[in-house]
């Protein structure tokens, strides 16, 4: 199977190492896009794949094109390879917040499948999420599920529209688990522990908890109860996130994430090319 990756950053080297990795394709099928000489440089010291210094129409005959540029590249990109890309290839964009119609028009073309990845795919346990569009058959799906798969867990939703939630929950979201555990090492330091030592807790805290949710029978709200005995530590704790609406706040800024999804279309200048 021929892939070619157009955008060769964090995710689209963490693509390509997957694909070669668990043999989906091999170097000589396996086409990155360079965006310049000295980025075509790094890439060749790799030794992932074919590169290619810009977008050629060689790199372009592929069965599989994953776009994985930045979302206001988008347009730069789409310009030079609209007209170019064979009918038959199967497009995946993990660009945030650009739509498949929006896609479809901008590149003329109509097999496409727009999915969201995460972080933690770079370690093979993220989860992609991604929607079809309608020109795509079972076998297409069977290659994005074949693909996508290396990285972690797959889940192909119908409703586009949940892709700007997809992008705010799972997208989003190792970032605010980073978040918290930063704050709660950056506490624990404050009680006197040494870093290593404040690392060592919450990180197997937030390991044990994870497993816990993921094998306990019962709901978050009982899990919670289980660990906050009335008078308790953990009660007092919760009194104070309470008091400070931290559940109101953390809402709030999953909900704003969501709405800065909706809003990259609009800022990237997709209206202003007829795509409304």
């Amino acid at each position: 199977m021929k892939i070619s990756i157009i955008g060769c950053g964090n995710m689209g080297l963490t693509y390509a190492r997957s694909f070669i990795q668990y043999h989906k394709t091999n170097c000589n099928d396996l086409f990155l896009i360079a965006k310049n000489s000295e980025h075509a440089k790094k890439l060749e010291e790799l030794n992932l794949g074919t590169v290619f210094n810009g977008i050629t129409q060689e790199a372009l005959n592929t069965d599989v094109l994953i776009l994985s540029v930045k979302p206001q590249d988008f347009l730069n990109v789409a310009s030079s390879i609209t007209n170019k890309i064979n009918k038959e290839t199967l497009v995946i964009s993990i660009l945030a917040g650009i739509k498949l119609k929006h896609l479809q028009t901008a590149l003329n073309h109509e097999i496409i499948v727009r999915a969201m990845p995460n972080m933690p795919a770079q370690y093979g346990m993220g989860i992609t999420v991604y929607i079809p569009s309608e020109k795509t058959n079972i076998h297409h799906i069977s290659t994005v599920e074949n693909l996508l798969s290396t990285t972690g867990r797959t889940f192909m939703i119908e409703d586009e529209n949940l892709m700007d939630g997809v992008t705010a929950l799972s997208g989003s979201g190792p970032a605010y688990f980073y978040y918290i555990v930063m704050i709660m090492i950056e506490t624990a330091k404050k009680m006197g522990f040494d870093e290593s030592l404040a690392s060592l807790l919450v990180k197997h805290t937030m390991h044990g908890a994870f497993h816990v949710i993921n094998n306990s029978d019962l709901d978050l709200e009982t899990l919670i109860k289980k660990v906050a005995s009335k008078g308790g530590t953990t009660e007092a704790a919760f009194e104070i996130l309470k008091k400070n609406n931290f559940a109101e706040i953390l809402s709030s800024a999953i909900l704003r994430a969501e709405e800065r999804s909706r809003e990259l279309a609009r800022l990237n200048g997709l209206n202003n090319t007829g795509m409304n």
